[in-house]
């Protein structure tokens, strides 16, 4: 399928700019407020921001002017990225995966539930924005990098869904009178997303490897 560089470019960049303004508002409310579950959701944030500017370097490089051999170049280094990028997430799965179930071991994290719910709307409204862009204009730009990107935002979405129904239930626990049980809610959402979550990355790795062999074989071929 022909790619349409500059489309590619400018929906990566697109991704980077929303990608560094949600991991800053994460991390910064997460350490701030002492939420395991908001930390998590920036820091998947800013991994993503990582991610995206590799896909901007590596697209960059594909489609510099001065190459001849673009679509053999993107053949080997765009299955390469997307597999970087499945191990990456993969890895803070597990991280995060076990950063909660010490929590849990410790007796949960208080939080306030009010001010973390106002964030999951935010969150939630503008991860789902950044994802429909790049779901419906990364079909048209034909890109493997876009589309990669857009998975992540999926999966930023739905992690920010989670932390969003999470602190609707720690809310509703605090209101009646069950407060010492709302504190184990934080690092359950950090539990289920990082076993649910690692899936995506997985598959990632996996399609991304199958692809390199396939090409590798063939170039053995010819």
């Amino acid at each position: 399928m022909h790619t349409d560089v500059s489309l590619e470019r400018k929906l990566l960049q697109f991704s980077t700019v929303a990608a560094l303004f949600f991991a800053l508002l994460g991390i910064g409310l997460g350490l701030w407020m002492g939420s395991l579950v908001i930390v998590f959701d920036g820091a998947y944030s800013f991994v993503s921001l990582s991610l995206t500017v590799i896909s901007l370097l590596a697209a960059s490089y594909i489609h510099s002017p001065k190459r001849k051999d673009s679509k053999q170049a993107a053949a080997i280094i765009e299955p390469s990225v997307i597999a970087f990028k499945g191990l990456v997430i993969t890895m803070m799965c597990m991280v995060s995966f076990y950063s909660a179930v010490t929590a849990i071991m410790n007796g949960g994290r208080d939080v306030d539930a009010g001010l973390a719910l106002m964030f999951g709307v935010v969150n939630v409204v503008g991860c789902l924005a950044t994802f429909l862009v790049l779901k419906k204009y990364g079909k048209q730009s034909g890109s493997a990098l876009v589309d990669a990107e857009s998975k992540q935002w999926m999966m930023d979405t739905v992690i920010s869904g989670a932390v969003m129904a999470g602190f609707i239930v720690a809310s509703i626990l605090v209101f009646i009178g069950q407060a010492q049980y709302a504190a184990f809610a934080d690092p359950l959402m950090v539990v289920v997303a990082s076993i649910y979550f690692v899936i995506v990355p997985v598959k990632m790795m996996a399609g991304a490897i199958k692809d390199l062999k396939v090409e590798m074989a063939y170039r053995q071929r010819t």
